[in-house]
């Protein structure tokens, strides 16, 4: 349960910064208005939580981690627009599954030292 919690944070995060469907902080920023005390603050917040997304990455999973991570989704990406109907030239459902790959390479990042710890007994200790 609580993976599928780190998950649902990582996408939160991911898509509330940018969606094909207009509806997020990229957007919020075009759609003009000026610098608003809001947008400041909104934004500052979703840069604490990419930072702490992708240190907490990095710490926990390593070069190869990231890589073998980075690996692995790609791979599904591949495989999900070689045996299904979706199309590499539509940039909505792309955007959909790489958006989710990046939030399940980031979960996995949130979820590894904890996994590692049960599965192993070691305690890491930054």
């Amino acid at each position: 349960m609580a993976v599928l919690a780190r998950f649902v944070f990582a996408v939160a995060v991911v898509f509330s910064t940018y969606n094909p469907e207009g509806v997020s902080y990229y957007h919020w920023l075009q759609q003009g208005g000026g610098s608003t005390p809001l947008k400041a603050f909104v934004g500052v917040v979703l840069l604490i939580a990419w930072v702490f997304l992708l240190n907490t990455a990095r710490k926990t999973l390593g070069p190869l981690g990231l890589i073998l991570s980075a690996a692995f989704f790609g791979t599904l990406i591949w495989l999900i627009l070689a045996f299904t109907q979706v199309s590499a030239h539509g940039s909505r459902a792309i955007t959909y599954i790489v958006g989710a790959a990046l939030a399940g390479i980031l979960s996995i990042g949130l979820s590894w030292a904890r996994t590692r710890q049960k599965v192993t007994g070691q305690v890491d200790v930054d």
